[in-house]
């Protein structure tokens, strides 16, 4: 059916778009797109800084730079370590409700 067909193609799409947050693939591809229809199109991405790397290969500086192995390595190690931080800031907060919730379902009782 059309739906399903449409459903694989976003998810084909959405595969490639994110395959952009790796700065060691940007080494190979490059694409100039309509950065703005991506945002809109492709909310639900897991890994948003694709989006970044698209608008920042727009430049010719950034595209010369991340040709040099340390400039793509440097990039990849600075966004897992945003990650890391991202994923152990969003664990304690997760922490902090549950533990808030446990209060509120004690003091109710």
């Amino acid at each position: 059916s059309d739906d399903t067909g449409n459903r694989l193609r976003f998810q084909l799409e959405l595969e490639f778009v994110q395959c952009l947050a790796n700065p060691n693939y940007l080494n190979c591809e490059y694409l100039k797109v309509n950065i703005r229809m991506l945002r809109n199109e492709y909310s639900l991405m897991v890994y948003p800084q694709c989006l970044h790397m698209l608008e920042l290969l727009q430049y010719e500086h950034f595209r010369k730079e991340l040709v040099n192995a340390q400039c793509a390595k440097f990039i990849d190690e600075q966004q897992i370590l945003h990650w890391q931080h991202y994923s152990r800031k969003r664990m304690r907060l997760q922490q902090a409700l549950a533990e808030q919730q446990q209060q509120n379902n004690t003091s109710v009782k």
